[in-house]
Order: C-alpha cells, then structure tokens, then sequence
C-alpha cells in the first residue's frame, strides 16, 4: 500500500495538537482526521478515533505493525513540517508586501 497524497487540512499555533490531515493511500482510500501532536518536544500522529459509552476512545483505523506505523508517522511529519513553512513563507510574503505597500505610500 503506497500513500499517494497527504493534505493538511488546518494548521494549529496553540496547545500540542498542530495539525488534522488527511491521507489518501493508493488513490483509492482516504483516511481523514489523522492529527500531528507534538508532547515532550516529540511530534507523533494520533488516529482517528470515536468515544466510547464509558468515556474512552477507540480507533477507528490504525495501522497493523510498527513498520507501517512508522512510515505514516514520518510521511504525515513531513507534510505538516512542509506546510509549516509554506505557510510561514506565504506569512513573510505578505509582511514584506505590507512594508513595500507602505513605503509607496
């Protein structure tokens, strides 16, 4: 199974959760809700899970091996840290348009 496309779907400043993605594997699945958190200066990737009658949660996909894991982990880590700076880049532009805007005026 190939992950053939990550969207990040909303970037967070505050609190550890930093960002809900979604992952489409072989063209033909997509997995929505996948969320980025970052606790002890680590990042890792939370699966989509529902609340149970008793107040705990349970995954409602996961993957089966720690290989797997792994290898969504860091794809899903690497997109985010992608859109992260895409963002903070598209942030820069916009302030240095401000201050060439500004010095015209």
């Amino acid at each position: 199974m190939q992950i053939t496309d990550i969207k990040v779907r909303k970037l967070f400043d505050e609190g550890p959760m930093k960002a809900i993605v979604s992952v489409t594997f072989d063209s033909q699945l997509a997995v929505h809700d996948i969320k980025v958190i970052n606790a002890r200066d680590k990042f890792f990737i939370v699966m989509p899970s529902r609340k149970n009658p008793d107040d705990t949660y349970r995954d409602i996909v996961h993957p089966i091996n720690a290989q797997f894991r792994s290898i969504l982990e860091s794809a899903v880590i690497a997109a985010y840290e992608d859109a992260l700076a895409n963002a903070e880049a598209a942030e820069n532009a916009q302030e240095a348009e401000a201050v060439s805007a500004s010095d015209e005026a």
